[in-house]
């Protein structure tokens, strides 16, 4: 298969699984008026190894405490760990903000992103990805969601659905995403990227995966399908990085 032909095949799978999870799920909802780049950094940091309500609170405990980032320069690590604890792994992700604001602001004098704004996909994902904690995911969350492009981050549900499904075969998540987004659907990534979260959270999961009540079921390629489990996992509609600018200073 040449490589037009490979690209057409997968697009036109991408859009039929979007078009089964709209079914399922709807159009997700998203806001107009999109949050700040360093705050999407900093939430997702914080939305690691947890679930979205816990990170949500840990994000609005920070943005209620301090009225700029640049407060965070002053302030002990072990304080930040402190006002971030529900979201667990307190001190992974308490570095990790206190190291990105230090580098951000010791390159360009203010905790800011907007240099990003000029940047093609690509090169955006190479600078954001040079600040220590911030990986693949982490940047493509911010191109997606505070930044309005069609890039279609993966986190360890996206990564495993898209692999069942048969999209693609990527040995890890940053494998998955270079191979996702090599030619990805126009103006579908946030749709598809939200209901793909809800489709390994709720049907799709790691263990004993409800395949007998699965949307995409005739579009999937995972076997042995598990079609007796067909009691889907309780809804999970809140979507911490669709949230970040509810709260506001």
């Amino acid at each position: 298969m040449d490589t037009q032909m490979k690209f057409t095949t997968m697009q036109n799978k991408i859009k039929n699984v979007n078009k089964l999870l709209i079914k399922q799920f709807g159009i997700p909802p998203r806001r107009k008026e999109l949050p700040d780049s360093v705050d999407m950094i900093i939430a997702t940091i914080l939305s690691q190894n947890t679930n979205d309500k816990n990170s949500y609170k840990a994000f609005q405990n920070l943005k209620q405490k301090y009225k700029s980032w640049e407060e965070l320069l002053k302030v002990r690590r072990t304080t930040i760990e402190k006002e971030i604890r529900v979201a667990g792994l307190g001190f992974q992700k308490s570095t990790a903000i206190k190291n990105f604001v230090k580098e951000i602001y010791n390159e360009r004098k203010e905790i800011t992103l907007k240099h990003i704004e000029k940047l093609d996909d690509n090169s955006a994902i190479v600078e954001l990805t040079k600040y220590k904690g911030v990986g693949v995911k982490t940047a493509s969350c911010v191109l997606l969601f505070a930044e309005g492009r069609n890039v279609c981050p993966v986190d360890t549900h996206v990564h495993r659905t898209v692999n069942r499904i048969g999209i693609v075969q990527g040995a890890t998540a940053d494998k998955t995403f270079i191979k996702l987004n090599e030619d990805f659907p126009s103006k579908i990534a946030h749709q598809f990227h939200t209901n793909l979260l809800r489709l390994g959270r709720e049907v799709c999961t790691p263990q004993n995966p409800s395949c007998g009540v699965c949307p995409i079921k005739k579009e999937c390629e995972y076997e042995p399908k598990n079609l007796e489990n067909d009691k889907m996992k309780k809804e999970r509609k809140f979507m911490l990085l669709d949230s970040v600018n509810l709260e506001k200073r």
